[in-house]
């Protein structure tokens, strides 16, 4: 992905919002791209800065960023998790209809 689409990205990003293959790629590319991550920095330090200004609550927002994003990297671990094992459920429901489909040839 070229950086203007990731930068797109990063309101999604910080909403939580990008499913698992818009994740996968806006991390590998954040994690090797020092303006788009500079940029995701700035669009996080104004989001969330204002609020807590707002708020008057005490904050981190660059502590909060790097948990922000480690958060992430282990979120998509775990959905493409999910993922594969869905992929292996799909696969025992097929075989399992192909058995039954097979029986029922048989007798």
């Amino acid at each position: 992905m070229v950086c203007k689409e990731i930068e797109s990205m990063i309101p999604a990003f910080l909403a939580d919002d990008l499913d698992t293959d818009d994740l996968r790629e806006f991390m590998e590319h954040v994690d090797n791209c020092e303006e788009c991550m500079e940029e995701l920095s700035i669009q996080f330090l104004v989001l969330e800065g204002l609020a807590r200004l707002e708020a008057g609550n005490v904050f981190d927002l660059q502590n909060e960023l790097k948990l922000r994003i480690e958060e992430s990297a282990h979120n998509l671990k775990r959905r493409e998790g999910m993922q594969g094992l869905l992929y292996v459920l799909e696969s025992l429901v097929v075989i399992a209809a192909i058995t039954l489909v097979a029986l029922f040839l048989v007798l």
